[in-house]
């Protein structure tokens, strides 16, 4: 019992240096942009700060296609699939108003079209490693092919959603820009949001600009999450 207070310790300070390091914001001159996606870690410190309950969490579950929409039950951002997720997995089942307010929160806002198209298609660094060339708009946010997302049939090591940070970095030094998880952004059409990237559970053409979707802004379901600009 006496190594308790250490390992409780050692835990706490991992779990802390993985929450640093899914907190980067990449500077596009104008606007900062998040590296990843927001992860399960980052959204617990916020929802239990503020003592949130999602909308899955309190109908019983998000949902999942499978030949039109299905409720799984109990599968929320905590438990993406039903059992609990590790601390890195993209925070999903949050619809566009819990993503709007947990950016608000982090003293920013979920990326205007414009915005998430820029950070994800342009390459804007100074001195980019190759392949990137400053300058240089892409058909995908992994560059020239969608090489490196978690597509589906990519055959990746990942069947589902991949863990934060763990994809092969695109344009602009970002994680998962395409793929891994659709990504909520501010643009809305009606009591619609647009959402961009595609997800784990598509091919790549959705991952290119011209494969944004609307959808329901109060959607909550297994392939989306967010991230944040500032």
């Amino acid at each position: 019992m006496k190594f308790l207070p250490l390992l409780i310790a050692l835990s706490s300070a991992l779990t802390f240096k993985s929450c640093l390091a899914d907190n980067v914001r990449v500077d596009l001159g104008d606007f900062k942009i998040d590296q990843t996606e927001v992860s399960i870690i980052r959204f617990a410190e916020y929802a239990d700060r503020q003592q949130i309950k999602t909308a899955a969490e309190k109908d019983g579950g998000g949902f999942e296609y499978v030949m039109g929409w299905q409720r799984r039950a109990g599968w929320t951002w905590r438990t993406p699939f039903g059992v609990t997720g590790q601390p890195d997995e993209p925070a999903v089942h949050i619809n566009w108003f819990e993503a709007q307010a947990f950016c608000k929160d982090a003293g920013g806002a979920l990326p205007t079209q414009a915005q998430w198209s820029r950070a994800a298609y342009t390459e804007l660094r100074s001195d980019p490693p190759l392949p990137f060339v400053q300058g240089i708009t892409y058909p995908y946010p992994t560059g020239d092919s969608p090489q490196g997302a978690n597509v589906e049939g990519a055959e990746d090591g990942w069947a589902r959603h991949a863990p934060v940070g763990k994809t092969r970095q695109g344009v602009n030094g970002l994680y998962d820009m395409g793929a891994n998880a659709w990504e909520w952004l501010a643009d809305a059409q009606g009591d619609t949001r647009l959402t961009a990237g595609g997800s784990w559970w598509y091919g790549p053409s959705k991952m290119r600009r011209e494969g944004m979707q609307y959808k329901a802004a109060d959607l909550y379901v297994v392939y989306v999450g967010f991230r944040c600009v500032y």
